[in-house]
């Protein structure tokens, strides 16, 4: 009998973190949330047993992927409790909007840490047991407003934007190897952060889209599920843009 994979997804409490984790955990992933800020597990959990998910299929583990040392220690009491990490999502992610002539350095850091930097200080900790056993799926959460821009979001724009070449490049050097790179791009997702927004700003976004809605967790976790499948298998160095048609790119 096959081994069950496992993924591990940072920044996996969130809307769209939470959205992957139950879509990779129905297909037989066992599921490893990563979460920063203490507390916020506990909603994650509930929301996962509330889905049918018990403590066979997923757990959470705490670690600031921001931080190089601090990721190594998160995935090392990772593969220990849980055994190899075969996919890994890299999700974490952040906001720090401010025009460029008033963002500040401290909005920039902490930005290029978390959206960009994360991906380094994780990859690099699982790249070498994805290699030993020449399996391993690797995906990274970047965004629309990586390939067009976006007001007041130069930082944010410009850690996603790296997380794409970040992508190709690794996919080009890991795929005799077996292991896939890809990036997903969500456009407007539907999550607490966009609800928060004045109905007028959101009703303004909406007419925006072509497919006149914003998306839902659902519809970026179904794209990372495909990528982390076995039937992705000759699928690497890709962006899979997820955005209802608001910025058609290749």
């Amino acid at each position: 009998m096959k081994q069950q994979r496992v993924a591990l997804v940072t920044g996996g409490v969130g809307g769209i973190g939470t959205g992957i984790c139950k879509r990779l955990a129905a297909d037989n992933i066992f599921v490893v949330a990563n979460f920063v800020v203490p507390g916020s597990e506990v909603a994650f959990e509930s929301a996962m047993n509330n889905a049918g998910f018990g403590s066979d299929q997923f757990a959470t583990i705490a670690g600031d992927v921001s931080q190089y040392d601090a990721a190594e220690e998160m995935v090392a009491q990772s593969v220990t409790k849980f055994g190899t990490i075969d996919v890994l999502v890299n999700c974490a992610g952040i906001t720090r909007d401010a025009s460029f002539r008033k963002m500040t350095l401290e909005h920039w850091r902490a930005v290029m840490a978390t959206n960009l930097d994360s991906a380094f200080n994780v990859t690099k900790q699982v790249i070498e047991g994805m290699v030993a056993q020449e399996w391993g799926r690797i995906i990274n959460i970047s965004s629309v407003n990586g390939v067009k821009g976006a007001f007041g979001q130069t930082n944010y724009a410009a850690a996603k934007a790296g997380i794409l070449g970040f992508t190709k490049s690794l996919a080009l050097e890991v795929a005799k190897k077996g292991i896939t790179v890809n990036a997903v791009s969500p456009g407007f997702i539907d999550t607490p952060m966009t609800k928060a927004m004045p109905d007028s700003a959101r009703q303004a976004v909406v007419a925006t889209i072509p497919s006149e809605r914003m998306g839902v967790p659902d519809d970026i976790a179904n794209a990372v599920a495909y990528l982390a499948s076995e039937g992705a298998s000759y699928v690497t160095g890709t962006n899979l843009s997820v955005n209802g048609g608001v910025h058609l790119y290749q």
